[in-house]
């Protein structure tokens, strides 16, 4: 799971009729629920990630992404179809969903590729610089204004990065830049993409990832498949069921509250990876993980009051 992006409404308050109308959605917010299911979110998320590193060192990657994509789908679906049926597929952004689909695929590969060559923590604090690649690219490539503030945050948040890849003789290792990569890649299309959630409903942006991730994750089987034992197919279900929860709990804490509100307890998944990696594999964090994570997550906090206030 990555890094969400932040999604402010800049026409706020530009009619009466949206005044009122933000009024009535303030008043029906639950922002404790909301921030309760954050964290219910980070924590899913941190166990899902636990589960594809310790299936990575048995199953090829690809079959590892394959499977937790299938059991996502299967039980997202018994969840929800039900209630809505087909209909929730119905949008007028085919392309928008395809396109975050894509970008998903390729960076929970790419993060499944970074655990397995390096601490889960340490991946987790790289992956936290993918909004600081969205501002970036907001930057230069939708020409954004770019004040002191921004580079200041940048800037920090980048030297952050620098501190949790620890750069020496033997330059970036593998896993780092595969998390490097994983970060820009959801970075770029937080900027492609920006605003789905204001024409599109939790559960329709919810199906469509996880059809779309389930579509494209057989192809990965090309590069390698071992025919699961009993055991490994009930965690790799567990691995599903825990990725569709987090992606369930992630979807309503934004619906119950402000973006503003529960965004800042996403960076709990630290917390939580931190536990696990010394938990099960017994890394101990490094001062420079510690230092730089503090850094990347304070540079990303910022970002998050700065933007919020300009909009």
């Amino acid at each position: 799971m990555q890094v969400r992006p932040l999604e402010l409404n800049p026409d706020a308050g530009a009619a009466p009729g949206a005044a009122f109308a933000a009024a009535a959605a303030a008043k029906h917010d639950n922002v404790p629920l909301g921030i309760l299911y954050m964290v219910l979110a980070t924590l899913m998320l941190g166990a899902s990630n636990a589960i594809a590193k310790w299936q990575v060192a048995i199953y090829p990657v690809g079959e590892v992404m394959f499977f937790r994509s299938f059991f996502s789908l299967l039980f997202c679906a018994v969840a929800i179809l039900p209630f809505t049926g087909l209909s929730v597929f119905t949008t007028r952004r085919p392309r928008d969903h395809l396109a975050r689909g894509l970008s998903q695929a390729v960076s929970q590969t790419f993060t499944s590729i970074a655990i397995s060559l390096m601490p889960l923590a340490g991946a987790t604090a790289i992956n936290f610089s993918a909004p600081l690649f969205a501002v970036l690219l907001s930057i230069v490539w939708l020409k954004e204004r770019a004040d002191a503030a921004r580079w200041a945050a940048l800037l920090a948040g980048f030297l952050g990065v620098l501190i949790v890849t620890n750069p020496g003789a033997n330059s970036l290792t593998v896993g780092a830049l595969f998390a490097l990569g994983n970060a820009v890649m959801y970075g770029s299309v937080t900027v492609a993409v920006r605003g789905m959630t204001a024409t599109e409903s939790a559960n329709t942006l919810l199906m469509w990832q996880m059809a779309t991730l389930a579509a494209l994750h057989p192809f990965l089987l090309l590069f390698g498949f071992h025919l699961p034992t009993t055991s490994g197919a009930i965690i790799f279900a567990m691995s599903g069921l825990a990725n569709a929860v987090a992606q369930y709990c992630w979807t309503h804490a934004l619906r119950l509250a402000p973006t503003t509100a529960v965004s800042p307890f996403y960076y709990f998944l630290l917390v939580w990876s931190l536990g696990i990696d010394f938990a099960v594999w017994g890394n101990v964090p490094t001062i420079g993980l510690l230092i730089g994570s503090a850094i990347v997550v304070g540079a990303g906090l910022f970002l998050l009051y700065h933007e919020t206030k300009r909009r």
